[in-house]
């Protein structure tokens, strides 16, 4: 049995293992307690590729938040334990048995890379450049 880990305080990408889809290619990584607790509020919007890891959690809360959310919980494993798709704002997910942790993701992810219950994830480090070291035509 693999546990899913996670790189603290760097951005990865969100990979489900059962389909090869990258769910998020931007992840952030909660590494406080602090950074756990604001997650995504005062945020104006969610882009597309990102997504946020919160962990350790069990459940989470969108209130305050300006836009609804999908979200997946998973095991020890990486596997998806419980899933939520358009969570609105000013909604609670109580905590579920088992769940290590909560990625929360744009409003259509899950259904746009079809990703379901039972399926497994992974967490890949990324590089992340400046705008400045990117090379190519500027």
């Amino acid at each position: 049995m693999e546990l899913v880990t996670v790189p603290r305080g760097r951005q990865v990408m969100a990979r489900n293992l059962d389909s090869g889809e990258v769910i998020a290619a931007r992840v952030g990584v909660t590494a406080t307690r602090a950074e756990r607790a604001r997650g995504l509020l005062g945020r104006s919007d969610f882009e597309a590729d990102e997504g946020l890891w919160i962990a350790p959690s069990r459940g989470v809360h969108t209130c305050g938040m300006r836009f609804p959310i999908d979200l997946v919980a998973l095991d020890a494993t990486g596997t998806i334990i419980d899933w939520v798709v358009g969570l609105r704002p000013w909604r609670v997910r109580l905590p579920r048995r088992n769940v290590v942790g909560v990625l929360e993701l744009p409003e259509g992810s899950l259904h746009r890379t079809e990703t379901r219950l039972g399926h497994r994830l992974a967490f890949e480090a990324i590089t992340v450049w400046p705008d400045d070291a990117r090379g190519g035509d500027q």
